[in-house]
Order: structure tokens, then sequence, then C-alpha cells
């Protein structure tokens, strides 16, 4: 299928998909299919979903709703991807809001640099700026600066992880923290690289934030040095560094 597929892993986000879909629908890029993986939701995510479905605003969307017991984010993404078809991919979670030429601006940095396999940009999570930079290597085997939110070719992800011979969809369920960070690694040992879009394209909603993802900015990092949450987080790290022989 041409165009893109929009992958959203949901996990008790229904206070936060209207705004989700809202901007998807803005988009002055659409994309071609939008898979829903409902990760064993407790709150009403079912009804709100049903509602979205049911509006006309978002009927040109070709919505998918899928639903399984929870099994984490990296499943959740795994599933998406399996159940997508579109010639471009992205992990879109569900407190996203993402401005209305973010598609655009990313396929158009793909189709200027053929040798990228993904785009990614800065966002903020919160009011936090969460700042990139321009691709480097080196520096992404020692700290991740990408974000889960990129535009991916489907045929480079697929080749990565089939070269691997590792998961079937790329994504390890095995871990809790730094998902996204294992993805670009492997994906970099297979010489697949990104292309950076440098502005904001997209904020997370912090707000009743419950879920998959734990970023620490720099401020925060300081206050919680020696607490068990920063010394997890740096267990977290540790594992990746180790998976990818970079310890």
């Amino acid at each position: 299928m041409q165009g893109i597929s929009i992958i959203i892993p949901a996990y008790n986000h229904a206070h936060t998909l209207g705004r989700c879909f809202d901007c998807i629908a803005n988009q002055t890029l659409k994309p071609a299919e939008v898979i829903v993986v409902d990760d064993g939701s407790t709150d009403n995510f079912a009804k709100v979903m049903e509602e979205i479905i049911l509006t006309p605003v978002y009927e040109a969307l070709n919505i998918k709703v899928v639903r399984q017991e929870n099994r984490g984010a990296a499943a959740a993404r795994n599933r998406g991807l399996a159940e997508s078809r579109g010639e471009y991919v992205i992990f879109w979670d569900a407190d996203t809001v993402a401005k209305p030429k973010m598609l655009e601006k990313m396929l158009a940095a793909l189709g200027a640099n053929p040798s990228a396999s993904y785009a990614y940009c800065q966002f903020k999570f919160g009011w936090t700026k969460m700042n990139s930079h321009n691709f480097d290597a080196e520096k992404l085997k020692r700290n991740n600066y990408i974000d889960t939110t990129s535009l991916i070719r489907r045929a480079d992800y697929l080749e990565c992880f089939s070269a691997k011979g590792g998961p079937a969809f790329g994504w390890d369920e095995s871990l809790r923290r730094f998902q996204d960070w294992d993805l670009w690694l492997t994906m970099l040992e297979q010489n697949k690289t990104g292309v950076f879009v440098p502005e904001v394209l997209y904020k997370k909603i912090t707000r009743g934030r419950q879920g998959y993802s734990h970023w620490f900015p720099k401020f925060f990092y300081k206050l919680l040095w020696k607490t068990r949450a920063v010394q997890e987080f740096e267990a977290a790290r540790e594992i990746i560094l180790k998976k990818h022989g970079l310890s």
C-alpha cells in the first residue's frame, strides 16, 4: 500500500484520544490508514474509540482497531506493524499531538535523503523541549536523542530485522525502557540511519499521563540523582549498552 500507516499503541489513554485524532485529521498529508492497538486498557477506551470511528470528520482516516491483552508497548507496536500495509510507518503514541505539517515535512526529508531509513524531529514533553540534532552514529551509541514518533521506510525496517533474525517486527518485548533507543541501535547495526528535521513538530500530553514512556529531562534527572527511579533508569540504560556491545 502506498502512503503512511500510523500505528497507535494505547493503554488507558482514552482522555487523550480526541486531541490525538484531531491532529491526525488535520495533517496536510493524510495517512493511508490508522491502526490503533488497545493494549488491554481498563478505562473507557473502547467507548471513546467507537465515538471517534463514528465521527464523520475521521471517516477518511481508514481507522482499524485491534485489541489484545495487556502485553506492553513493544508488543502493541509489533502487533500494529503486523496489521499495517503502508509504504511508510510511524509509531504515534496516543498522547502525541502533532503540528499539521509533521507528516508532510518528515516525508519530504526522506525524499530529499534517499539513503536515510527514517526521519525524526524535536518535540516537547509537556512544556519541556526535548532537544535533538543531526544524525550522529557515535552519539547514538552513547545516548538516545531520537523519539519513537519517527517516520520509517517500511522496506528498510523489515529488511533490518529480517537480517538480524530477531523479533518478528523489531520491538524487543523483553525491554521495559529505552525500547526506542534499542530500535535505532539495532537499525544502525544494519547501516540504517536517520535524517533530522530541525523543528519541534509535536508534543506529548503529560496531564493524567499513564502507560509507556518515561522521559527524564536534565533538571529532573539531577534532582533525582540518588533515588530509586534514577537507579532503575541507569540499570535499564546499562541493559541496552550491554545488548549492543557498547558497555
